[in-house]
């Protein structure tokens, strides 16, 4: 996080799906919406005119708009649920916790730990190399 606003250089890398690829979605964005320099999530007017940057409160929004949209209950969802699911699935994929922290901004284990959800109860299971 940078609650701060001082900023930090953070390495997101290209998807394997162009469709949902972070970087080549950033690079569009920022070309439709003529950014060049400043914040990076802006709100859009309905008459599609680029405004202020998103507060955290209209990140959880959009956050929850989209849940619906998909048949979640969005009243449990909000803009730290982007943040928990890197963690949780980073952590499935085999992410160490220096690296999950290292891109959430996480300063301490514990911290990331709670992060990192119910997703990676199956990771390393005990009962399952038992055989049931």
């Amino acid at each position: 996080m940078d609650q701060e606003g001082e900023g930090r250089k953070l390495a997101v890398p290209y998807g394997s799906n162009p469709d949902t690829c972070p970087v080549r979605s950033l690079k569009a964005w920022l070309e439709a919406a003529g950014i060049e320099s400043g914040p990076v999530f802006r709100s859009i007017t309905r008459h599609g005119k680029i405004g202020a940057r998103l507060s955290g409160y209209d990140v959880a929004l959009v956050v929850k708009q989209y849940a619906g949209a998909l048949g979640l209950d969005a009243a449990t969802y909000a803009g730290h649920s982007l943040r928990a699911g890197l963690a949780t699935s980073a952590a499935i994929a085999g992410a160490s916790e220096r690296s999950i922290m290292n891109q959430t901004g996480h300063r301490s284990s514990a911290m990331v730990r709670r992060y990192i959800r119910d997703g990676s109860l199956f990771r390393e299971n005990a009962a399952a190399k038992v055989g049931l």
